[in-house]
């Protein structure tokens, strides 16, 4: 599949290239979309040949970098610390993998002390990634894009203060400054994306996890195409596969394969990545059989950008 990140045409920016100034989890949310676990910081090595995978990228938060390969096709990344994120990539590629990569860690790191959310903090945690040059892999669609922020509408998260639309947008635009061919992209659902007043210009993609507590998958899933399309948003869809069932429990292998068909039965989204790795969970021969079941149609889905014109 290729992912260029090409936004003319969609978007009129104006971002001016030039140097800028120097300027644990508070979320009681079962799908916090940011994980630092040891699997994710394991050392990195390819377990697949190059290939130009098909369709459109297919697996998980903390996704450890070994299982990229004829199923795991992508994933979220969290290359902490700076250094290591060259041969992250690297092992990413060697694999025909894609992932989406967030450079700010966990909210631990640009929070207020009562919670709430620090831009100032957010923007020197980005700020750590500038001088590192990835963009050969944003060229060739390694990078699907940059994972601004998690769950901004939950106020609970945020010290009972959701973050703002208008802050998602600056946030937006401040990662296009650094990288203006990089999408950027918020796991916020586009419903709710889509109170924005405006159209949005610097932000180009938002992200629907079902659960259980959504209710009808059709519905959610159609509701949340349209509300897409209606703000020029990509959009990235998933399953919560380790809290989406009733009650907050796992999905079942026949629950995987049955709102996963129903999440690839629509033509839209651009990646479908799940929350979250657990080596228990995968490594479970009903729940495997079940994830290659949808990866397979994950690569038979039609390639679609995260960021449409």
């Amino acid at each position: 599949m290729t992912q260029a990140c090409i936004h003319a045409g969609r978007k009129s920016r104006g971002v001016v290239l030039a140097l800028l100034l120097f300027a644990a989890s508070g979320c009681d949310s079962p799908d916090r979309g940011v994980s630092t676990g040891p699997a994710e910081l394991s050392e990195p090595t390819a377990t697949a040949s190059a290939t130009s995978l098909s369709g459109i990228p297919f697996g998980a938060f903390a996704l450890p970098v070994s299982l990229y390969g004829s199923t795991f096709t992508g994933g979220h990344m969290n290359p902490s610390p700076p250094e290591s994120l060259l041969s992250r990539l690297a092992a990413v590629r060697s694999a025909g993998g894609h992932v989406d990569l967030t450079f700010v860690g966990s909210p631990v790191y640009y929070t207020n002390a009562d919670g709430t959310f620090n831009f100032g903090m957010w923007k020197t945690r980005v700020d750590r990634y500038a001088t590192i040059d990835f963009s050969s892999y944003i060229t060739d669609g390694t990078i699907i894009g940059h994972y601004l922020i998690d769950e901004p509408q939950c106020s609970s998260c945020w010290g009972g203060e959701p973050v703002s639309r208008d802050t998602l947008e600056a946030m937006a635009q401040y990662s296009k400054q650094y990288w203006p061919t990089l999408k950027t992209i918020v796991r916020a659902a586009p419903t709710w994306l889509a109170g924005y007043p405006a159209q949005y210009v610097y932000l180009d993609a938002a992200w629907a996890q079902y659960t259980y507590l959504q209710g009808d998958v059709n519905a959610y899933l159609a509701d949340n195409v349209a509300a897409a399309k209606s703000k020029g948003l990509g959009l990235i869809v998933g399953l919560n596969l380790l809290k989406g069932g009733p009650n907050l429990t796992s999905l079942t292998a026949s629950q995987v394969k049955t709102l996963g068909s129903v999440l690839l039965g629509s033509s839209y989204p651009c990646a479908f990545i799940s929350w979250q790795y657990s080596a228990d969970y995968f490594s479970r021969s009903d729940i495997k059989s079940a994830l290659d079941f949808l990866s397979k149609k994950a690569k038979r889905h039609a390639a679609s950008s995260c960021a449409p014109v």
